[in-house]
């Protein structure tokens, strides 16, 4: 089997405080942006609105696609181009007066060919949703998001017998997926259906790397009895630190070919997958098993306070 970083022994825990203070930083900035912003952009998924698909016979300048789009009256328009020119996607606020894709294709259909004489326009497809089931959306969304963390803390707590664990992983996860969503915030990208899938995509894809990290640790309780907590996390990380690496480096490059091949239909979702698989990786370590040694180390002392005995290096055996 093919490995690198064999043998390693770096002190991860020793640079936990370094990673607190990134983390913070980070989440900060994503959060500063969210509020500057009013909340993160929305797409019509959530805000209702209208969808236009459209092909044309040659490329065509997106300058001209998004002028035709505004002299036709479409409202919040948002441009995305394809296929080298050849292929649009409008984006645009329901129009009062006009019935769905019969007056707005043939208003925009008009006035393209105004603006690039001889073009063929087709409609490929038009997609629209009404504000009521936007937000209905929304608010599933939201709830499959926070039932899968309350979820993962259960498992975690149950499979590991430490809610420690459960707290270090979920925190972890609310971490990746806060960050993703504030690098979109900070960079104007619509939040829409298949970006909420990359979150919980991104959930699923760290909350197995932290697993593989706590399962070690858990086989190293009774290998390593002279070995304190943190010890005994750095030598598990630096045991699973090759598969890591592998995992991560071998999904980034799948997900960089969606992001480059894919097109536009999935671009904001590989957009995510990038950010989320890298964030994850990081929090692995430096969130969810910094924070499991932290919380163990606080039980630790709060229960040798409660007793009355002198402080002592916390041990495995003993954390919560």
């Amino acid at each position: 089997m093919f490995e690198i970083l064999v043998g390693t022994k770096y002190k991860f825990m020793e640079k936990r405080r370094a990673a607190y203070m990134l983390s913070v930083l980070l989440l900060l900035l994503s959060i500063g942006s969210l509020i500057l912003h009013g909340g993160p952009k929305e797409s019509i998924d959530f805000t209702g609105g209208t969808v236009l698909y459209v092909q044309f016979d040659r490329e065509v300048p997106v300058a001209d696609v998004r002028k035709a789009g505004t002299d036709a009256g479409f409202e919040g328009l948002e441009v995305q181009m394809a296929e080298q020119g050849t292929q649009a996607i409008l984006r645009f606020r329901p129009l009062e007066g006009q019935n769905g894709k019969a007056d707005s294709f043939l208003a925009f259909q008009k006035r393209i060919q105004d603006l690039q004489q001889g073009v063929k326009v087709e409609l490929l497809s038009e997609d629209t949703v009404g504000p009521k089931i936007g937000k209905e959306l929304e608010r599933k969304a939201t709830l499959a998001i926070l039932w899968s963390l309350v979820l993962i803390l259960i498992y975690i707590a149950w499979r590991f017998t430490r809610f420690s664990f459960g707290i270090g992983a979920v925190v972890a996860l609310f971490h990746d997926i806060l960050i993703t969503l504030g690098v979109f915030s900070i960079l104007g990208i619509e939040i829409d259906l298949t970006v909420i899938a990359a979150f919980l995509t991104i959930g699923g894809y760290s909350i197995n790397d932290t697993i593989v990290v706590f399962d070690r640790i858990r086989e190293n309780f009774g290998l390593a009895r002279r070995m304190s907590f943190a010890q005994i996390i750095d030598r598990s990380v630096n045991q699973t630190l090759s598969r890591t690496l592998l995992t991560s480096s071998t999904t980034l490059l799948a997900v960089l070919a969606l992001f480059f091949l894919g097109g536009t239909v999935i671009h904001h979702f590989a957009t995510a997958m990038l950010i989320g698989i890298v964030v994850g990786t990081y929090s692995s370590i430096f969130v969810a098993s910094a924070l499991a040694l932290d919380i163990s180390n606080w039980w630790v002392r709060r229960k040798q306070a409660r007793s009355g005995k002198a402080p002592k290096r916390a041990k495995t055996v003993t954390a919560p």
